[in-house]
């Protein structure tokens, strides 16, 4: 009944099966929700950062595991291209700071209705339904197996997703059925995830959101694994925010810390001076009070503490000890790393198929002809900012296109 079959209708499967079906393929979506795109509303808090707008090359810079494998899929849609498509289905773009493209609208929801509108127009076929096995035959794939009816297909694109937010879908089917068909699967973790404090400090200034602050992620032997400029936010458990996302997908063993710069404008001799001027304008205020131009008033007490000042003493009576440890502390607060949130908590996986088992030029297989990935389902991963999506549109574009020119060529023999 079908050329192909898509697994997920995710961004990666709705793409995959636009580009299928625009090579004149018969094309079948499959989708185990009730509704299409559920992840895909909720990205980018709701507004979805539909890519970044950068060249090629810039995008592979920005993915920290296996961006080598993805480079001619990134080079044959690079984000200009994926712009092109939604503006021209009707899905007007702007570009904000750091070049992340959204929808004019604000809306996910504007992004998902392109993807929806224009694979109505080619014809794919949307089916609720859950894959439970991709069937095969003499080793090339024959179609899916779902609520006990066999579909037949020639091929087969798998776009199921990760184990990131699992309530929206992705719950690692994809990986129990690649793992059957022999691929091997590189455990997921979260990547793009919150990360836990060993101790209460952060907890203490839950809610406290931080700008224009630099962020460091040290190994236990003090060796830099990542280094960051922009947001961070304190929660009830340990650090989150762009930054701290980033800098999730270096986490590497134990004891790990996060060095954050709250002055990263001035340098120690500026920043002292400016320590000088506020504590002679408020000599005759406690600490506690003293500090409030410099630092949050969430943050001052935590400050204190881990100064050993008394939040009671006047600034009058800082003695020169005192002023060095704050002045440390202010360009390099440090947060003691326990680990990762949940990856049922992570914006993306890290982890999944075995990149050196598929095709970086078409997605397929190089185990079972037929086969394609597509989107978080590959061991892929990036940092936040449109990249991960840019991923998803990327693999999904040499999928869709590969599998007519895969179809033509087992005909010929």
């Amino acid at each position: 009944m079908y050329d192909g079959i898509v697994i997920g209708g995710g961004p990666a499967g709705m793409f995959a099966a636009i580009r299928a079906a625009e090579q004149g393929n018969k094309v079948l979506l499959l989708e185990k929700n009730d509704r299409l795109g559920k992840k895909l509303l909720i990205t980018g808090k709701g507004r979805c950062n539909v890519t970044n707008d950068c060249t090629a090359r810039e995008v592979l810079e920005n993915i920290p595991r296996n961006g080598r494998f993805l480079f001619s899929a990134m080079e044959a849609c690079p984000p200009e291209n994926v712009m092109a498509f939604f503006e021209n289905a009707g899905c007007k773009l702007k570009t904000e700071r750091g070049n992340r493209v959204f929808p004019v609208t604000d809306r996910s929801s504007s992004v998902l209705e392109a993807l929806r509108d224009r694979m109505h127009r080619l014809g794919v076929k949307i089916k609720t339904a859950t894959a439970e096995h991709i069937l095969t035959e003499n080793g090339r794939v024959r179609g899916v197996l779902t609520g006990g009816e066999k579909i037949h297909a020639s091929w087969v694109i798998l776009a199921t997703g990760g184990l990131s937010y699992p309530a929206t879908g992705s719950t690692g089917d994809g990986y129990r059925m690649a793992k059957e068909l022999g691929h091997t699967i590189i455990p997921a973790e979260g990547s793009l995830v919150p990360l836990e404090e060993k101790g209460d400090d952060c907890a203490r200034m839950q809610g406290l959101s931080l700008r224009n602050v630099g962020v460091k992620l040290l190994d236990a032997k003090g060796k830099t694994l990542y280094k960051d400029f922009g947001e961070l936010l304190f929660t009830h458990f340990g650090v989150s925010g762009p930054t701290v996302l980033s800098a999730s997908a270096h986490l590497k063993g134990e004891n790990c810390r996060l060095l954050v710069d709250l002055k990263p404008a001035l340098d120690e001799g500026k920043l002292e001076a400016r320590l000088f001027r506020d504590l002679e304008q408020y000599k005759n205020r406690t600490m506690e009070n003293a500090l409030v131009d410099l630092l949050p008033r969430s943050m001052i007490p935590v400050m204190l503490s881990r100064a050993e000042i008394p939040a009671s003493l006047q600034a009058n009576a800082l003695t020169r000890q005192h002023r060095k440890t704050l002045l440390t502390q202010i360009k390099a607060f440090s947060v003691d790393i326990a680990g990762k949130r949940p990856v049922s908590e992570a914006i993306i996986t890290s982890g999944g198929v075995k990149v050196s088992e598929v095709d970086p030029k078409t997605m397929q297989s190089k185990i079972v002809p037929g086969l394609y990935f597509a989107g978080e389902v590959l061991d892929c991963d990036a940092y936040t900012g449109g990249f991960n999506l840019q991923i998803a549109w990327a693999t999904a574009h040499a999928a869709g296109l590969s599998v007519k020119q895969s179809i033509d060529k087992n005909a010929g023999m």
